[in-house]
């Protein structure tokens, strides 16, 4: 095929052949850039829904962003024969790798740690690869990792030839059933039952027992044989103990080598955790493993030497080298934690959390063992312990507490009793060292925290979390989030008469904090970009260091007096998804990891979003996508507004300095910048187009004031209020005469554009939302946030009667804290939404300085 053109891509030279076809080394003429050109059998063609589930799996595996997923660019189909064209790779497949023997062990704990946060993106995205094998894993010159054939695997069958190894071999039934390598499938899929992410985490502990020992964990004369071995048999220990391969790597691997998926590993995102903490050195099993095969006085001599060598390595490590930290994980159900401490009293540990959809609880360790009792406050979040033991919590919060949101505070026995209430609109607290309670209030639009409780020592617009006492009870050091629903924000320490000791740099994301166990940092975590946060220190003189970063996103729970640390491993998503007609019409629309919807085209073919994950940058990015799945489109950073009448241009609100609003058109042309010098902040996500698309109706905040909407001219001209202040409003009516929003109320108000006093709309539905009007205007569709699942109301603005329109549940409920936001056309008929997912496990760490 040289120099022949596929699309705009030109081969240059074969570079490879396999079971699926060739592998051609490309030009593409279009963007002038070496590409790898996978040109598959010509068989796959005949097959049209073989074809179809081929374009479905390569729309998907061109979806994965990550730095070990091999990018796929594009697809296509020349003379009969399907292509895909991926990045072009320089280096060798892990296959040939191993032909020279075993890998050490660090570079084996690194690249599988790789390959565990490369699966962990997929699986999230509902993406299997199913077919993990060393062939099918690229090492490149610059040391890293990745996996190839993303939504091929499953596709395609390999043909044997009479020299083929029966451990080569591809087994696939005609129904599809069995898929994947035999000497690397997992039992169920081996056996044909339904096959889950937990599968490649079976096939990838199989790669990395082979990556340590160069011999196959499971391996036979014929393929029953090896059939068996994976189905019964568990891999030899003693090529690991001939290899040094430490005690602590060899129980990792063995974990992933479950034969029963609910034994494994429940995430690749803690498989690379664990695979972090793995030591580089060999243990003494290898000298005891050396002595008993030697004669007796090679191993006087041997064992004369390992003593000198232990001697001296314990000084070495002693003096030259810090212990590494230890891991113990406390958790093991499926669900999201909202908060830990350590008990004051005994060596228990409080938590709350709500496993398996249920409504969180509070629980408690028993001891330092690894079980754990409810204390029986349901609907309930631990704040906050005593030094007694008393307990601050949150009451009625349902199963997701929000960001800010505010709940009634109250002190509860933790042997478990009656909570006595006493505050409401709280949403963090603490104890003093005297039994006092710090709180943030929320009060005449301000998030204020107040000790003693009455007294302000902090306020902001914005929301206040994580509230901390020093331990010598001087000092409160807290978490400040200036833009309401944005979880970035700096790190605070005032004294208790409120004067200010220290603060951090403002972070993209933070999410838990603690004073370290003398007390002369604060802990916490947080990071410059994307989700994955990492523990943090700040001194009273405002000298920050990183303390710890691992795979998957760290949140700081607790530090105790003597150094013990409790952390959550958090798997947090905001995905994307769209519901046409029925809710059996659901497209997955996510991009990256936090993908949030913003506005549904006129006609429900097109969605607008803000996707704020690691890729999108610190300033997030605004894209468009269409709602039959095709690739979105950037347009820019921002955080995501609406769409213009006409669909040709998208507000944005950009959260960098200065703020300013920004529309992106759609198609061709070049932004227009808005500043808006005159006002202290703007909020993301509520810009809005008027109907005759020339006002932009948007919320902030002047100097000193609380935040309220703004119109102005998209020219940049006539700046003037809409709401007062306190008062929100988000959707303007389809004749622009008014803009629905909430006050300090629950209930939803029709604001005049034109100005005068709001309406009030009857029977005051409490805690709604508006997704968007009706086409005449005489509606609104209307949901409560939070809930799952989330129901959709027509709401008639004249009579206030609701009526039950859509029942929306994600696709994936495992994990889901919240459904939110909802948006949909004026017709109602497609909703885009959006439900965060957040999976947790508890540990805690020893050994953090």
């Amino acid at each position: 095929m040289t120099d022949q053109v596929l699309g705009h891509y030109r081969v240059l030279e074969k570079i490879g052949s396999g079971g699926m076809g060739e592998v051609y080394r490309a030009r593409d003429d279009r963007l002038g850039r070496d590409v790898a050109l996978k040109v598959l059998k010509s068989t796959l063609a005949h097959d049209q829904d073989r074809l179809h589930r081929f374009e479905q799996e390569a729309r998907a595996a061109a979806a994965l962003s990550h730095p070990n997923i091999v990018a796929v660019y594009d697809i296509g189909v020349h003379e009969g024969a399907p292509y895909i064209v991926t990045e072009l790779l320089e280096g060798e497949t892990l296959r040939q790798r191993l032909s020279s023997g075993p890998i050490p062990i660090r570079q084996a704990a690194d690249y599988g740690a790789q390959i565990a946060q490369a699966l962990a993106v997929a699986h999230e995205k509902h993406i299997v690869h199913r077919d993990l094998k060393p062939e099918n894993l690229f090492l490149t010159k610059d040391g890293r990792i990745k996996i190839l054939d993303f939504g091929i695997a499953k596709l395609t069958s390999l043909e044997v030839s009479d020299d083929s190894s029966i451990t080569d071999l591809t087994t696939q039934t005609k129904s599809g059933a069995v898929l994947g390598t035999v000497a690397y499938m997992s039992p169920e899929q081996l056996r044909g039952k339904p096959v889950d992410h937990r599968s490649d985490i079976f096939s990838l502990g199989a790669i990395l027992y082979e990556m340590l020992t160069g011999q196959r964990a499971f391996a036979g004369e014929t393929e029953v044989d090896t059939m068996t071995a994976v189905l019964k048999e568990e891999p030899s220990d003693v090529p690991l103990v001939r290899q040094g391969i430490p005690e602590s790597f060899e129980q990792i691997i063995r974990h992933c080598l479950e034969k029963e998926p609910e034994q494994r590993f429940q995430s690749a995102r803690d498989l690379a955790f664990a695979l972090s903490a793995v030591p580089g050195s060999t243990t003494a099993r290898q000298a005891a493993f050396r002595l008993s095969s030697g004669k007796i006085r090679g191993r006087l001599i041997w064992l004369a030497v390992a003593v000198v060598i232990a001697i001296a390595g314990t000084y070495l490590g002693i003096h030259l080298r810090p212990v590494p930290p230890t891991y113990r994980r406390i958790t093991f159900e499926r669900g999201t934690i909202y908060s830990a401490r350590f008990s004051p009293t005994d060596k228990s540990i409080l938590y709350s959390a709500s496993w398996n959809g249920r409504p969180a609880d509070v629980y408690s360790t028993i001891g330092d063992s690894l079980m754990a009792r409810s204390l029986g406050y349901t609907a309930t979040q631990l704040l906050a312990v005593s030094p007694t033991n008393e307990l601050a919590v949150a009451l009625n919060i349902g199963n997701a507490p929000g960001r800010g949101a505010a709940a009634m505070l109250a002190s509860a026995p933790s042997v478990g009793g009656a909570p006595r209430e006493v505050l409401d609109n709280v949403s963090a607290s603490d104890w003093s060292a005297q039994g006092q309670l710090a709180a943030v209030h929320y009060a005449q639009g301000h998030a204020r925290l107040e000790f003693p409780i009455g007294k302000v020592l902090y306020q902001t617009v914005g929301w206040i979390s994580d509230l901390r006492f020093s331990p010598q009870g001087d000092k409160i050091a807290f978490l400040d989030h200036p833009l309401p629903d944005d979880d970035r924000g700096s790190v605070r320490v005032i004294g208790l008469d409120g004067h200010a000791i220290a603060s951090s740099e403002e972070w993209q994301s933070e999410q838990g904090l603690a004073w370290s166990a003398k007390g002369k940092e604060v802990w916490f975590s947080a990071t410059q970009r994307g989700n994955n946060r990492a523990i943090w220190a700040l001194s009273l003189s405002g000298a920050q260091r990183e303390v710890l970063a691992a795979p998957g996103s760290l949140t700081l729970r607790d530090v105790s007096p003597d150094g013990r640390v409790i952390v959550t491993v958090d798997s947090e998503r905001v995905a994307m998804e769209w519901t046409g007609a029925d809710n059996n019409q659901v497209q997955d629309l996510s991009w990256f990891d936090w993908t949030i919807p913003k506005d549904v085209s006129n006609d429900g073919r097109k969605v607008l979003f803000e996707e704020s994950s690691e890729p999108a940058g610190p300033h997030y990015s605004v894209g468009i996508r269409k709602t039959d799945g095709s690739p979105p489109i950037q347009l820019g950073e921002g955080s995501g507004g609406g769409l213009s009448p006409d669909g040709k241009w998208a507000a944005s609100v950009y959260p960098g300095t200065p703020q300013r609003l920004i529309l992106y058109p759609t198609g061709p042309g070049q932004p227009i910048q808005i500043p808006v010098p005159q006002l202290e902040s703007i909020n993301g996500g509520f810009a809005r187009f008027l109907p005759d698309g020339k006002r932009v109706l948007f919320t902030g905040n002047e100097p000193g004031h609380r935040r309220r909407t703004f119109l102005i001219d998209v020219t940049g001209n006539n700046l003037r209020a809409l709401t007062p202040e306190g008062s929100v409003a988000s959707m303007p009516s389809p004749d622009g005469k008014f803009v629905v929003g909430a006050d300090a109320t629950p209930a939803l108000k029709l604001y005049p554009a034109e100005g005068g006093e709001p309406r009030l709309v009857p029977a005051g539905p409490a805690g709604y939302f508006a997704a968007q009007w009706s086409a005449h205007g005489r509606s609104l569709y209307v949901y409560r946030p939070g809930e799952v699942p989330v129901s959709i109301y027509r709401l008639e603005v004249a009579t206030g009667r609701m009526q039950l329109v859509r029942t929306i549940v994600p696709s994936d409920r495992a994990g889901v804290v919240a459904v939110a936001p909802v948006i949909t056309n004026p017709d109602g008929s497609g909703f885009a939404y959006g439900y965060d997912q957040i999976l947790s496990t508890l540990y805690v760490i020893t050994g953090l300085h």
